[in-house]
């Protein structure tokens, strides 16, 4: 298993469409497990392929708090929305901010396991919050899209400055 390199905002591939999975195999599968090792290293609960730089539609989410329930979706698409749920998100790729995001509360997905089927289910609360925030991600959406102009730059000053004094 390898740690991949998680891309940061303001990075341009974060922009990136993702592309569907054509067929899940040995590389999809390897891809998965890298993932989860990354998210879990980083740490997170959840990561989508383009944000490690690889342009699939592949999310890996564990909401636990053992980290002892890894989830793999891939090809994962959103059937049905319901309800509105404010929720304060985070992510691996705009480290150190946290802002409130209005999303669905409940939802219906479908995507295949890591067998290539297909398979739906329901989510709800921070599931279906993190569900919707990953697959945002694959189609080149960030959570700071859904914020003011003045509070997305004033996040991507405070990433770049962080990023310089790392340099």
């Amino acid at each position: 298993m390898t740690i991949l390199n998680i891309l940061h905002y303001p990075d341009p591939r974060l922009r990136n469409k993702a592309q569907p999975v054509e067929s899940v195999n040995n590389d999809v599968r390897q891809l998965a497990e890298d993932m989860l090792e990354t998210m879990y290293d980083a740490p997170g609960i959840g990561l989508a392929a383009i944000q490690v730089d690889i342009p699939l539609r592949v999310i890996v989410i564990d909401i636990s708090e053992d980290k002892s329930a890894p989830m793999i979706l891939i090809n994962p698409e959103i059937l049905e929305k319901n309800g509105q749920r404010d929720f304060q998100e985070g992510c691996l790729s705009v480290p150190e901010a946290y802002e409130t995001v209005t999303r669905a509360d409940t939802i219906r997905f479908q995507a295949l396991d890591l067998d290539g089927n297909p398979y739906e289910q329901d989510a709800e609360g921070l599931l279906a919050t993190c569900i919707q925030h990953e697959i945002d991600h694959l189609d080149g959406k960030l959570f700071v899209d859904y914020l003011s102009n003045l509070k997305r730059e004033r996040i991507r000053k405070k990433i770049e400055k962080h990023t310089k004094q790392k340099l």
